[in-house]
Order: C-alpha cells, then structure tokens, then sequence
C-alpha cells in the first residue's frame, strides 16, 4: 500500500504528469525534456528525481547523456503504466508536448540520413576502423551455421554485405533500408555477387514490409545503437520472424567514445546485454547465445552478438 501511494504522490502534479507520458512514448535526456515543456532544467530535475525515488522512472547514463524512461518491470513499472492509461490523450497540454516530441525525433531522423548519405560509399571502410569486420563476420557465420532456410531478411541492411554473407542459406532474402543511397550501393554489391536469389527495398525498420510470421532467418547488424527505441525494432522483427526462427543482433557493446555519437549520429553508446534481453523478452524472444569480441585496440570498440529465437505461440 505504502509503495502505491508513494507513486500516486510522484505522479500527483501536472508537471510530472506529463513528463510521465511522455517518458512512456520514448527515452529523454534532460536537455530534451525542458525543450518539450518549456521549464527550466533545476526544474525538471527535480520532478525526475520525485519519480525516480518513487520507483516510476528508470535513470541510465550513456558517456555525458543521463537519459530518463518510464519503468519497464517491477511493481513501480505497474503502477507507472495505470497512471499513464488515465492520463486523457486528448488534452490540449498533452497534444502540444507531443508535437514537440515529433520536432525532436524528426530533427535526430534528419541527422541520421544527412549521415547515412554522405558515407554511403565509405561505409564498411568507416565500420572497419572500429573493430575488424572479417573477425565479426567469421563469429556471425559460425552462430548461424549451415541450415537452409526458405526466407531471409536483413534489416537495416546498409550496403547489403551481411545480406550478401548469409543469402546462400536461403532460397529468399531481402534486405530492408530506408537509405536510397545505401541501397544503390547495394544493389551494385549484388549485381557483382551474381546471386540472382537476393532483392532490397526500401522500408521503415519499425514497420517492415512483411507479413506476420514469414521469414525464417533474420539479422540486425550495426543498426539498433542508431535507434531512439531498439526495443520497438525488435518487436516488429519478432512480428515478421516465423516461429521457430532465429534473429541474429550484431551491435557494440556499451563503451564511451562520445565522438560517434557527435561525428556519426550513434543514437546510443553501445547496446548492454541487460538491455538487448529485456527489449527481446519483451517482444517474445528468447536469447539463446551471447558472445563478445573485444577490439585489439585499446580504445577501440567490443562487439557483441546475440542469437535469439521465436518460439512457437500457445493453440
């Protein structure tokens, strides 16, 4: 009793309010959150804290960004969750925090392609200056191993190399960017492969275009630490993949090289594994395997890898 009344006594006042519905949409940093209600940041803060003691937010920190979501588990998670399904969609207040939201998420999008397109070209060069892609790519072969499988999907394929590297596995495969130009290098990647079997479209990574329960074989590599939510992209790969089928995460682990997120539009530091098993809890998948290769390097960059599968849904 005394845990529920302390989160209706955080969440008690207009201020926190909404900045509880906000922080159940996407993940803030103060900066962003004082942009979004026009309140000072010694304001803002300590309503964050309000809430934090009371167990309803969550507090993470990436290098110099402190980020704030809403709690994901436990009981200040429930309680958190009941209190937004009250808060009216519809009120003026409400509707304004969340067209600055949109300002927000379409000015980081605007970063990303502005990026994307101008490295398209040197793309794997600039990911192999991180850590070596060969080593990557040896680790990814050896956790898929050799099954055939009749469909494959990439997402967020980039250059299209990882769609090249397991299409002869699959009768099908597809790899998804919203890039034109990443995929034009693409598509010339395939022409020269001469694999006849391969295909790329252009897509959204959280609304793929494909039916429920299609693809067999599915990976995600180097893609999630761009994202504003890799949780909701792992759910809709979780909707496309088949039952029984398998999802393979490349990603870097959590590091501090503040650069890539200034010089190279890095959303996040590198993804946790804390984080990565939750997030496929989440969207019904299970972890069955997590390996890291740590760079040669001494600042250089460890990378991780998950396989993850499907299971089979209750008749």
């Amino acid at each position: 009793m005394e845990e529920l009344l302390a989160g209706l006594r955080a969440a008690g006042e207009d201020t926190r309010l909404r900045l509880l519905h906000l922080l159940s949409r996407a993940e803030f940093n103060v900066s962003e959150l004082t942009q979004i209600l026009g309140q000072s940041q010694p304001r803002v803060s300590r309503h964050l804290k309000l809430m934090m003691d009371a167990g309803l937010l969550d507090r993470f920190k990436e290098g110099s960004w402190v980020l704030f979501r809403m709690r994901e588990e436990g009981r200040g998670a429930e309680i958190a969750a009941a209190i937004v399904a009250m808060i009216p969609r519809t009120d003026p207040v409400l509707r304004r925090d969340l067209a600055r939201v949109d300002e927000i998420l379409q000015a980081r999008r605007e970063v990303a392609d502005e990026y994307f397109g101008a490295n398209a070209k040197n793309w794997d060069e600039m990911r192999s200056l991180h850590i070596s892609e060969s080593q990557v790519e040896d680790a990814l072969l050896n956790m898929v191993g050799k099954t055939k499988v009749n469909s494959f999907v990439d997402v967020g394929t980039g250059t299209g190399r990882i769609l090249e590297l397991l299409a002869p596995l699959a009768k099908h495969a597809t790899g998804v960017d919203a890039s034109r130009e990443m995929l034009a290098i693409a598509r010339a990647r395939i022409a020269e492969s001469g694999l006849d079997h391969i295909q790329v479209r252009q897509g959204d990574i959280f609304s793929l275009p494909f039916d429920d329960d299609t693809a067999d074989l599915m990976s995600v590599h180097q893609v999630l630490h761009f994202l504003d939510n890799p949780g909701g992209a792992l759910e809709e790969a979780a909707r496309v993949l088949a039952p029984k089928g398998r999802l393979f995460i490349v990603d870097f682990a959590p590091h501090e090289l503040e650069f890539l997120r200034d010089e190279h539009a890095h959303r996040r530091l590198g993804l946790s594994d804390v984080d990565v098993r939750r997030w496929c809890g989440r969207a019904g998948l299970s972890v069955d395997e997590h390996i890291t290769l740590p760079s040669p390097k001494k600042d250089g960059l460890t990378v991780s890898l998950w396989a993850c599968s499907k299971g089979v849904a209750a008749s």
